[in-house]
């Protein structure tokens, strides 16, 4: 066997016998990670041909017409918020890649879920980067001791293996694939080789004996899963659990999920007891929202089929310099630029010597554009130095020529938000243009 060193780029898959700085397929920098193949003949006397012990035949397919229906019963976290997301409780068999920004809760949330399960079946907790003594310090703060939760630290994969069958849990953990590493292949642990096979020995095992695991990913600099790009093809469910990390909202949704539906999202509250599900957001995230605040608007955002309320702030200010500042914290920048060149377009709003900031609240990222209109509202009203009425709700989509268009779910939103006290809707089913919304603050 002769092993040969190449580099693969993470994010297209493009091959090169030496490092490069920049892909010459997708121009992404810094993205070569190291691999080793196998590109020896097979040595003298070694078995190049299929052993006389293995049988080729053929199976017999079974017929859908009943088996349509999936009758595995499903394992229930008793956390609502992570159950409906994973869809309707984890999949016996079933292999799940759970990543988030380092410090967001990870391993607080897969630490809550194996304690609730540890009261039904045994959980295997494994951790490559935490001692016993770590997680176990981590429990006593979350007041969790269930009997069934085992701990270990170790990042052999052959020895996670061996322990697996010897054990036999019911669900294992392993925190973080990327830091397990197999003696069959050469290289540090995280390169695209040992992740790539460490993941298939874990699937391997976990379709042979129908246990459900949860592995916890690294995420890159940019956001993105570190790792192969098969690495998110050979798991069932890729969850990404994000929020900021100095707010105390964290979001869970599923990129990929083959037993359930993407369009769900779980909300929590980090507290100094672990993760708290939130039932009511927009209670929550409305909360201590200052009365007749100059600059602020409430919108109504859609996280999956969840509508809730968010309180959109913005700061207009007269610019110390020639060029002014733009910046937004929760919102698309180059999006803002777009709003504020319509403003000075269609509403003769002069613009171009004030910097302007805006801010969601709690930390929520609002990337769909039914939360324009709410994002124009904010900078109109502090421009003009007028609140917005206190029971409005602001959404709506913003063309660029000046038309409002009709967003998605508008009557869920609207439901929500008289749910929640707004009785004035301000959107695009009862304006079309942006100069009729902004009559409301003449």
């Amino acid at each position: 066997m002769k092993l040969k060193t190449i580099y693969i780029c993470n994010s297209c898959q493009f091959e090169s016998s030496k490092w490069l700085g920049q892909c010459p397929q997708c121009s992404q920098w810094n993205t070569f990670m190291e691999d080793v193949i196998n590109v020896g003949k097979p040595e003298k006397g070694s078995l190049s041909k299929t052993p006389r012990s293995l049988k080729v035949g053929t199976q017999s397919p079974t017929s859908l017409e009943n088996s349509g229906k999936n009758t595995a019963t499903r394992l229930f976290s008793d956390i609502e918020e992570f159950d409906r997301v994973i869809g309707q409780g984890i999949t016996p068999g079933s292999i799940i890649l759970l990543s988030g920004e380092p410090g967001i809760g990870k391993s607080t949330l897969t630490l809550q879920i194996a304690n609730n399960l540890a009261k039904k079946l045994k959980v295997l907790l494994v951790s490559g980067e935490e001692s016993v003594e770590q997680i176990a310090g981590r429990a006593g703060r979350l007041n969790l001791n269930e009997k069934n939760l085992l701990a270990l630290n170790e990042y052999n994969l052959e020895n996670i293996l061996a322990t697996i069958r010897a054990e036999k849990p019911g669900l294992i953990i392993i925190d973080s694939i990327q830091v397990i590493s197999s003696m069959d292949f050469p290289g540090a642990a995280g390169s695209i080789t040992q992740v790539r096979y460490s993941t298939e020995r874990l699937l391997e095992i976990s379709k042979t004996t129908n246990t459900p695991v949860i592995l916890i990913g690294h995420v890159t600099k940019d956001g993105t899963l570190a790792g192969p790009k098969v690495l998110e093809h050979l798991v069932d469910t890729v969850l990404l659990f994000e929020g900021d990390r100095f707010q105390q909202f964290r979001l869970l949704r599923a990129q990929k999920n083959r037993f359930g539906s993407c369009s769900e999202v779980g909300i929590f509250e980090m507290t100094e007891n672990g993760l708290i599900e939130i039932k009511n957001p927009s209670e929550q995230f409305l909360e201590g929202r200052k009365q007749n605040a100059i600059g602020s608007a409430i919108t109504v955002a859609m996280e999956g089929t969840r509508p809730f309320l968010v309180e959109v702030q913005s700061l207009v200010s007269t610019s110390a310099f020639g060029f002014p500042k733009r910046t937004a914290n929760g919102f698309d920048l180059n999006r803002l630029q777009i709003l504020i060149a319509v403003l000075e377009k269609y509403c003769k709003f002069n613009l171009q010597n004030q910097d302007v900031f805006i801010n969601v609240v709690g930390g929520i990222k609002l990337s769909e554009p039914a939360s324009d209109l709410a994002v124009l509202m904010a900078i109109a009203s502090s421009y003009l130095k007028k609140p917005l009425p206190q029971t409005a709700a602001i959404f709506g989509e913003v063309g660029l020529s000046g038309e409002l268009r009709k967003v998605i779910h508008h009557e869920k939103r609207q439901k929500e938000a008289e749910k929640m006290g707004f009785t004035q809707i301000i959107s695009s089913g009862n304006h079309k243009e942006i100069q009729t919304a902004l009559r409301i603050l003449n």
